[in-house]
């Protein structure tokens, strides 16, 4: 599966049965419907503290652990730290769509999402709506099966596996896999010579319990539940990328926010980038905060034997991987999902790289797909 810098699209024509555009249905690494619930026990400034040009930063992700980064610097009040007078409020998402919708309307100005809905959200604005400006994970993608039903990977041949969404992150790896194999599936209808079925994360352990599936490949911390119920790891995604990298999450920005705030902006990026240091030098620590983070959302923290496999495969990085965004989105043309589009412009990570330089850090590179 070798990274390309070739730019690519969103495909407008979608077959008209599918009711949305499929990448608009995409939810980052879990997506579990399209409700924001605002945040409103966020750090408050300290007193006293500089206000940058901004009252407010609103800022959006999941209660997920591929966005841990979120996750901890909320929890932490790292972000916080770094905007001084300036007020950080949060808004948690269950699907991409409804991130971009907000992230369009103003509802929020920066948000942590996938390279699904970042491309979507970039080429339905034809390329208006939103920047990528920074990276913030890797990984935490496999493929879970029933051992008692698929012990090799050439067993998956004829058996129902389930991926998130229709056209989301996981189902175009999913069918791009499939078609390497050289194995015959259609897109839409997921029917073939395996039987792609499109589960809701949420539901997805549910089904593999009750044996209506026989697998998925899904991201953390679902594919690490399947593995409590019985299931079997039988492959990393990240084992088919160069270097075992490739583009989970994103940190991206109105355009307009970007344009009028752009201290406020580089206060959030170095606080990213500080969180990413922390999480990266003391993992544990970091673990614990996620968890206790998502229990403040969700009034259940994961399980032990749920969150340590799933904490082990995601890695923390600023490198945004332009490259493999790229290349996922060109798994979706060669599926029949996408067709060539422009994504010249989706990347301006130019406040990323002054925070790097000033951290210490190597700068990081756009793939070619920088804003001009």
């Amino acid at each position: 599966m070798p990274a390309t810098t070739r730019s690519v699209a969103l495909r407008r024509g979608i077959a008209a049965a599918t009711a949305l555009p499929l990448l608009a249905l995409a939810a980052t690494a879990c997506g579990y419907g399209s409700k924001a619930d605002d945040s409103s026990d966020a750090a408050a400034p300290a007193a006293g503290a500089k206000k940058l040009s901004a009252d407010t930063v609103k800022i959006g992700y999941f209660p997920n652990l591929t966005h841990a980064t979120a996750l901890v610097g909320d929890q932490q009040g790292l972000f916080q730290k770094e905007l001084g007078g300036t007020k950080a409020s949060y808004a948690q998402f269950n699907a991409g769509p409804s991130e971009i919708e907000a992230l369009n309307s103003g509802s929020i100005d920066i948000g942590w999402i996938g390279p699904s809905p970042a491309i979507n959200g970039y080429t339905k604005s034809q390329g208006k709506s939103l920047r990528i400006i920074g990276g913030s994970a890797s990984g935490g993608v496999k493929l879970v099966v029933n051992p008692d039903k698929i012990k090799t990977l050439d067993d998956v041949k004829g058996k129902k596996i389930a991926t998130p969404q229709l056209g989301n992150t996981q189902d175009v790896a999913f069918l791009n896999w499939i078609a390497e194999k050289g194995w015959k599936v259609d897109a839409q209808s997921g029917k073939g010579d395996v039987s792609v079925v499109r589960t809701d994360n949420k539901i997805t352990p549910d089904a593999y319990k009750s044996g209506s599936i026989d697998g998925a490949w899904v991201p953390e911390p679902t594919a690490s539940k399947l593995v409590a119920e019985g299931g079997k790891v039988l492959l990393d995604e990240s084992d088919l990328w160069p270097d075992k990298k490739f583009v989970i999450t994103n940190i991206i920005v109105s355009q307009k926010f970007l344009k009028e705030h752009p201290d406020v902006v580089e206060a959030v990026l170095r606080g990213s980038v500080r969180t990413n240091t922390w999480i990266n030098a003391n993992p544990d620590q970091a673990k614990a905060a996620a968890n206790a983070k998502l229990k403040e959302l969700s009034g259940k923290a994961l399980p032990a034997d749920v969150i340590d496999p799933a904490w082990k495969s995601i890695q923390f990085t600023d490198d945004p991987l332009a490259s493999t965004l790229d290349t996922e989105a060109q798994h979706a043309v060669k599926a029949g999902l996408l067709e060539q589009p422009d994504l010249q412009g989706i990347y301006d990570l130019t406040t990323l790289n002054k925070v790097l330089k000033a951290e210490g850090e190597p700068a990081v590179a756009d793939a070619g797909l920088g804003a001009k």
